[in-house]
Order: structure tokens, then sequence, then C-alpha cells
């Protein structure tokens, strides 16, 4: 049935100016959008034609303290009064009965999903042509030809509306939706009893483009940043509240499961898979459900990351969502939509104690009902703080490509590609690159830093064991104003002194993450779980990257002693490991795309206005010489440091990746090449991190993160250090090896390995901005110790990848073979000439 007559929509109140640093929040009272002062926690209550109403920041009514305010507030959501009702919302109408077969036949009608359907049909008539099932002289041969096809078309439409079926989202009744808000919100803003904050200015102008992107049916693309499932339930809570029409929200299907799934789904989910495999019927089926929510100006919500960030720093971006998105708009499918990037912020992340258990190497359990259930019950007697929502300026889609293409016309380019031919392959992988990278820069200008990650910023960038009460406020507030200059957002608590926002932080994080010393001169608190703690520690380090990288850099020579001049290094050197180290944690952080020259001459103009460095230069004004200041060295290197601790964990999580491929050098007299199964390797890298961290070789425990390793190993698969293959047989899992020109040698007489060559000189280069402590001053440690635990985890994966599999052991792991058939030798060829071509054509700094 068509869509029924939606009414015209109130516009907002205007936007008011404000004298701080940021925009006042909100206060959503009724019908209206009204500001008030940054940061205001508790508003006072109002009273709107004879009626009682809350903020949205504001617990609701409950049973036991207001037993009446409850009842009301119940009915008034039974009865759909007032903005209650959600009637009059801005966007394309949803929730009424027949959206869901609306938007299935709209998907199944698609001319895309047709002609596939009729490709896959024909293609399956060849085949059984070819192998004689349909007899080319039979007499009726056409005939039967015709009917067989159509059987197969039949069969091919019941699949995919099935599949269509189960995967929209179904926005059916409103009565339902108005429910599920107040269930939720009431569930929410108990465990964050703080409430959910939003910009004045940042609501309004959204509101604003969503009434133009109404007008023309356009889309808003809600892209966030992923941390908690928490994100797209306060996302929705938002845009039901302030009336704007709840976008469809991308799921993996492994969300979908009884109840829970069907809720979501009425709710906004729609479910995808995973990984699509080579099913051409469900890529065509995502498509065209995709083209049919833009065409439609439906608004839309994925995530930008993919999967949740288990390490509490933006993770690089997928881009398997916004490749439909690009394909719609460059197919002509679509006309525009509007990019609206979101940051979501949290005092305390509810799932942290489980991401640490992941990352320490513990598989993920299934969502399932009885884990929701538990989690859901135990958030209630939670107190987490709050959380912050930030919207960035939305953007045409059309007019970012339009604008890319543009100026990749005017630079010169190492091949020969006409960037007009948005047809072309390379083309859509670079306008999905600086699409995906873009949105990922959007969230960070917006996003808001919360007291909680300052003092776990501060409790592990400090030297020694704990530090005082007095100390820790006064470097939560130098940090706060490195954030402001940085141009970064610190979260308001109005006038509330800063000792009391310290002590609300404290409180949120709770005894488990810091503990305090009581019955001394002073209260001193300490990091309980390091590990968790980092979680926060890695919301503030985007801000701080290019700084952190120099500081590292220069380290090489700080780290050797001696007087001021002997730590001073040339800009030269300087330049190319800050070239080296950015080059390698492409895949970690998001960098200023100014480039590297116009980036690292702000960094060290910025770091020698705060007194941090010591610039010498030339006659002609030409950086020489870097070295720390006076004052730096006089204030204990407090500083410099701080900017040292942050990156420095994320070093020895690629030192200790680099080494753990000495191992996979192939032991003497193997003839043929062994492939490993990249997941073991991956552990055995974690398993040696544990090991070195226990017998004092690596000084972060945070080094063994499934999570960085992982991002590593990509990292030197990318620049052809290792070599990785995937079987098209979804059972065998990828699997790698050593490139054979970065394999080290070994002794011909006892076969161990020698601590020499190419792949050893990249890890020591690495080494070389790794933090000075115990048993690192003899380099003899590592060449001898190290390597030989390397060395026998890399032969006891060689041993495994060769035992054959244990027939009676059916349905126990999977088996990895250990040699490559003659099809995925061809397929590992034709992937290294990609990556170099790729590397090319990105025009990146190599390792």
């Amino acid at each position: 049935m068509p869509p029924p007559k939606k009414p015209s929509p109130t516009p907002p109140p205007p936007a008011m100016a404000d004298g701080g640093d940021s925009a006042p929040d909100l206060r959503i009272q009724g019908d209206s959008i009204t500001l008030q002062p940054s940061g205001f926690v508790a508003p006072p209550e109002a009273v709107r034609g004879g009626e009682k109403e809350e903020a949205l920041m504001k617990h609701m009514a409950r049973f036991r303290s207001e037993p009446l305010q409850f009842l009301r507030e119940v009915s008034l959501y039974v009865s759909g009064t007032g903005w209650r009702a959600y009637d009059d919302v801005i966007g394309q109408p949803i929730f009424y009965s027949g959206f869901s077969e609306h938007m299935k036949s709209l998907v199944m009608s698609a001319a895309l999903l047709q002609t596939k359907i009729s490709q896959l049909a024909d293609m399956r008539i060849a085949v059984e042509e070819k192998e004689g099932l349909l007899n080319k002289h039979d007499k009726e041969f056409q005939t039967k030809r015709a009917r067989r096809r159509a059987v197969l078309v039949q069969s091919l439409q019941e699949v995919a509306e099935n599949l269509t079926d189960n995967m929209i989202c179904k926005f059916e009744s409103k009565t339902f939706i108005r429910g599920t808000y107040y269930v939720v919100t009431q569930l929410l803003l108990r465990a964050y009893h703080q409430g959910i904050h939003v910009s004045s200015e940042e609501v309004l102008r959204l509101r604003s483009v969503a009434e133009e992107a109404a007008r023309k049916k356009q889309s808003i693309i809600f892209l966030p940043c992923h941390r908690s499932h928490v994100d797209y339930v306060s996302l929705q809570l938002l845009c039901y509240r302030l009336g704007l029409a709840l976008p469809v929200v991308v799921a993996g299907d492994n969300l979908n499961f009884p109840i829970v799934g069907n809720i979501l789904q009425h709710a906004g989910a729609m479910y995808i898979r995973r990984s699509f495999g080579d099913d051409q019927l469900y890529t065509t089926l995502v498509q065209a459900y995709i083209d049919a929510l833009l065409q439609g100006g439906y608004n839309l919500e994925c995530f930008i990351e993919g999967g949740r960030s288990r390490t509490g720093k933006l993770l690089p971006p997928k881009f398997g969502i916004l490749s439909f998105v690009i394909d719609s708009l460059l197919s002509g499918r679509i006309e525009d939509a509007v990019i609206c990037p979101v940051s979501t912020q949290y005092d305390k992340v509810v799932e942290t104690e489980g991401y640490v258990t992941e990352l320490l190497g513990v598989p993920k359990k299934k969502e399932n009902l009885a884990d929701f259930l538990s989690g859901g019950s135990s958030m209630l007697s939670l107190r987490l703080g709050r959380v912050d929502v930030r919207f960035h300026e939305p953007w045409s889609l059309r007019g970012f490509v339009n604008e890319q293409i543009a100026r990749l016309s005017k630079v010169p380019s190492a091949i020969n590609i006409d960037w007009k031919d948005t047809k072309n392959a390379l083309v859509r992988q670079k306008l999905l690159r600086v699409l995906g990278y873009k949105v990922l820069a959007d969230i960070n200008d917006v996003s808001v830093v919360m007291p909680t990650a300052l003092i776990g910023t501060v409790l592990l960038t400090l030297r020694g064991r704990g530090v005082g009460r007095t100390e820790l406020i006064r470097r939560v507030e130098w940090l706060t104003d490195r954030v402001r200059a940085k141009g970064g957002r610190v979260a308001h608590f109005g006038n509330a002194p800063l000792s009391e926002v310290v002590e609300r932080g404290l409180e949120v994080l709770g005894k488990d993450l810091v503990g305090v010393v009581g019955g001394l001169a002073e209260p001193t608190y300490y990091a309980v779980d390091r590990f968790q703690l980092s979680f926060y520690r890695n919301m503030t380090i985007h801000l701080f990257i290019s700084e952190a990288l120099v500081a590292a850099a220069l380290y090489t020579r700080v780290k050797q002693g001696g007087g001021p001049s002997n730590q001073d290094i040339p800009f030269k050197d300087l330049h190319d490991q800050v070239l080296f180290l950015s080059s390698l944690f492409r895949g970690e952080f998001i960098y200023s795309g100014e480039g590297l020259a116009m980036n690292l001459e702000k960094t060290l103009a910025g770091l020698e206005a705060d007194n941090v460095i010591l610039i010498e230069r030339d006659e002609e004004g030409t950086i020489t010489k870097v070295g720390l200041s006076d004052a730096e060295r006089a204030a204990g290197r407090e500083n410099y440091d701080f900017y040292c601790f942050l990156i420095w964990p994320f070093i020895e999580a690629s030192w200790l990746a680099a080494v753990s491929l000495m191992g996979l050098s192939p032991p003497l007299g193997q003839k043929e090449d062994i492939w490993i199964q990249l997941s073991k390797a991956q552990n055995s890298a974690q398993l040696l991190g544990k090991t070195l961290y226990h017998q004092g070789d690596l000084s972060y425990f945070e080094a063994v993160n499934k999570e960085t390793l992982k991002n590593s190993f990509q990292r030197f698969q990318e620049e052809g250090i290792i070599q990785v293959v995937k079987s098209k047989d979804a059972k065998i899992p990828p699997r790698l090896r050593l490139a054979p020109e970065w394999r080290p040698a070994r002794d011909d007489m006892t076969g161990n390995l020698i601590a020499s060559g190419r792949l050893w000189d990249f890890t020591e280069k690495i080494a070389s901005s790794r933090r000075e402590g115990k048993n690192r001053r003899d380099g003899a440690t590592v060449s001898t110790r190290v390597v030989r635990l390397t060395d026998d985890l890399g032969r006891n994966l060689f041993e495994d990848a060769v035992k054959k599999p244990d027939t009676k052991g059916k349905g126990k792991g999977v088996f990895a073979p250990p040699t490559l058939s003659r099809e995925e030798a061809r397929s590992l060829d034709k992937t290294v000439s990609e990556q170099k071509r790729r590397r090319t054509f990105e025009n990146r700094a190599h390792l």
C-alpha cells in the first residue's frame, strides 16, 4: 500500500549564540527545543500548559519513588500524547501498517535484481547444457529449456523474497515504537545516570538539514563511530526525541537471535551477513535494498568502522556498505544523499571488561538471549556517568565526489588514469578510501573528551606507582588545556570545579580500574587494570599523534643518555624516523591530510612554542637539529614523556609482531614452502608477547592486544613482508608465509636463526623508538634469548601445519593445507602484483 500523507514538519527555533568555547546543551521540553548553559546536568522542572515534563537528560519517574507520576507517564506514551505520538516527524513517512510490504515490493521489482536473477538462471542453464542435463538434440529442447529456466527464475525469486524478508527493517507500528522508546529510555538513563548530552547548535543545524533533505526526498546517512551497542540505541532515541525520521540501522545478522532480533528489526535494524562471499544474488539484493532506501529518501545509519572498537580509538574504515552507497550514486540510480558523521562518547563503556577478555585471546561469545537479558539487568545497577553525542556538519555526497574527481584530475599520477571515469575500479577504490578517512577525521573533529578519558590518560602517562590527588588534578587541567589547544572538545559540567569533575570521573571508573591508597599525606591513586584503562587513554591519542610520533623519533637519541648535545637529533634523521613510524601506523591512526612535511613543520613549531623542544636553524632558517629544551629537562621531561607514553604501547606491539615473524623463516632442509594458518601465527605472537612481558622484555601488557597485533600483520601484508592467501573454500582459513626476500638466514650447523638481514634491520628500526627498560640495554639479550623464543614458537607452527588431520576428531577445528593448490598459487601471484600496483597508485611511503 502507498505510504500515508505526512504532515508538514514544525520548523526548529533559531540557534542562540553562547559566549563559551562550546555550544550550550539542549533542553527538550514537549514539542519545543530550547537552550541551556553548557554542561547543565540537572535542569529544573518546568510546567508547560499545566503538564509536567522531564528533559531527556533527566530520569523519568520511577514506580517506587513516584508511583502516580510513573503511571501518568506510561499513560502518556500509551495514548501518544503530544510529541510522544511521533506523528510530526521530519523525513519520509514511516511506522504505518504495510510499510514492510511496500519496501519488499520496491526491492523485488528493482531492475538491478531482476536482471541478476535472469543472468543467474541463464548461467545455470548453460552449465546444465554443458553437463548434458539438457539435450540440445532433443526435439523439445527449446520448450524444456524455457520450462527449466522458468523454474530456476521462480526458485531464485522465492529465495530472494525470503532473504529480503529476513533482511529489511520493519517500521510497522507507532504503538510499538512509542512503547519501545519509553522502555529503552528508562533502562538507558538508569545506567547512564547523568543522561545523554548534545550540542544545541549541531542539533538545530541537523534539523534544518533534515527539513531540506525531506523536501528533496534525499536520505541522511548517519556514519557514527562504534564503541558500544549503546551507540545505535542512543542515536535512535535522539532522532525520536528530536522529531527526526528514525534511520534504518545496518546490523550484523549475529544480532538476529530469537525475540531480541525481531524487536530490533521493528525498531530499525536491517540485518546483513558478516561476509557475502561469492553470493551474487545476496550482494545484488543488498544493493537493491540500499537503492530503495536512498531513492525513497529514508535515513540510513551504518558504522564506518564495521564492528565495535575494542581499543577505544577509531578503527580503519570498512568500505562494505559505503561501496553500495557510492555505487547507487555513481550509477545514477540516486541523485544525492547527505552524509552526517557522528561521534558518541561515554564516561564509561559498559562492554570494556568483555573487550579485555577478547583482546587477550579468549574467543568472542556468540550473542544470545540469556546474555542479553543478564547484561541488561546488570546495567540497571551501574552508574556509568553520561553519554555525549556530537554531529558533524552534514555534507553532500555528490558534492564530495565531484570535488574529489576535480582535485584528482589536477594531480599528477604515477599511472595513467582517467579520474572522470567513475566506472573504473581504481577510481572507485580511491573515492571510497578518501571518503572513509574523511568521515573518520570528521568524527575526530567533533568528538568530546570525557573526564574518564582525561583521568585514564594521565594515570597511564606518568612515571611511578601512583599519583597524589593534587598532582592528578594539575595534570588533568594541563591535559584539558592541551586538548583545547589542539582544537579538541572537553565535556562541560557547568560551573562545577575541576576537582569535582575529577571526583565524578573517578567514581564512574570505579575501584576495579583506579585504586586509591588511604592513610597517606594525601589520597594517592594508581591504575589497577592498566589494560582496561588503556581503552580510555586511547580516546585522546588522536589529538596528539603527531607530537607522539615526533617524541618517539627524538627518543632514538634521548635514550642514548649523555649530555644534552648528545641527545640532539639531526633534522634529517628525525624526519626519516617520523616517516617510518607514520607509515608503520597507517592502519592505527588517522593523520592530517596536509601531508608529512606540513604536518611535521606545524608539530615542531607547536612543541617549540610549548617549550618542550629546542630547534636549531641555519642562517637561512632551515631546521638543522632538534633536542629537548632546558625548561623541559628542568621539569623532569613530564610533557615530553606524556607524548612518549601515548605511543610506546603501539610501538611495542609493532615490534612484537615483527619479532614474531622471525620464527616464520623455514627450518633448514625444508624444500617446499609451508603455509601457516594466519590466526595461529597471530596467536603465537600474542603468546610470545605474554612471555616477554613476564620476563621483563616487554614494558606494556597492552602490547599483546589482539587487535593491535592483527593491525600490524595487516600492515606487514600491505608492504609485502608477509604474503597471505585466502582460499575460495570458506572452510579453509587464511594462511601466510614470510616473503622470500624478507626471510632471515639460519646457521648452517645448528639451524638457529641469525639475528641479521632485512627483517632484523626492520625490527631494530622499530626498537630504536621503544621505551628503554629491563634487559634492553644489552642488545645481545634481544638477539639471543628473544630470537630463540620466537624460533621455538615458529618451529611449533611449522610442525602443527604439516600434521595430518585427525580423522576421528571430525568437527574439532579446521585443517589448513600446508601447501598451495595451482589455483591458489596463481591467485597469490596476482595478489602480489596488485599490491605492488596499489602501493604505486596510492603513492605511499614504504616501510
